[in-house]
């Protein structure tokens, strides 16, 4: 996925878009090369991106790793960045793939979900 954007929507703005998704599916176009990811509440949407995960997901997509070493990086315990990979990773924010180190067995590797992001917000 190239650009990912993480906004407020209402319900309306989530079903047209959907809409315009699936015509395009329909008439065998190319869709878009970009998700989002939508709230319809925005405090909810800042529950999220708390600016430890902000600061984590910038540090994922300079650099992919494992959690202890992103922890490392963002100085922080273990645990709490496994939270955090794990809430992103349900979302699609980032990606956890196993992976195999030669002789040193296998490690799960933490990456960004897309090339871009993309914040909107709106106040009205």
């Amino acid at each position: 996925m190239k650009t990912l954007t993480i906004k407020p929507e209402s319900e309306t703005e989530f079903f047209n878009r959907g809409r315009v998704i699936a015509k395009l599916a329909d008439a065998g176009s190319t869709l878009p090369e970009h998700c989002v990811i939508s709230f319809d509440d925005p405090s909810e949407l800042l529950k999220l991106l708390s600016t430890t995960r902000l600061a984590l997901i910038k540090t994922i997509k300079e650099q992919p790793g494992s959690i202890t070493q992103l922890a490392g990086r963002v100085h922080r315990h273990r645990s709490a960045v496994k939270r955090d990979v794990d809430e992103l990773e349900k979302l699609g924010i980032v990606t956890v793939e196993s992976k195999n180190l030669p002789g040193q067995g296998r490690i799960k590797e933490v990456r960004a979900g897309a090339k871009t992001f993309r914040l909107e917000a709106e106040l009205a």
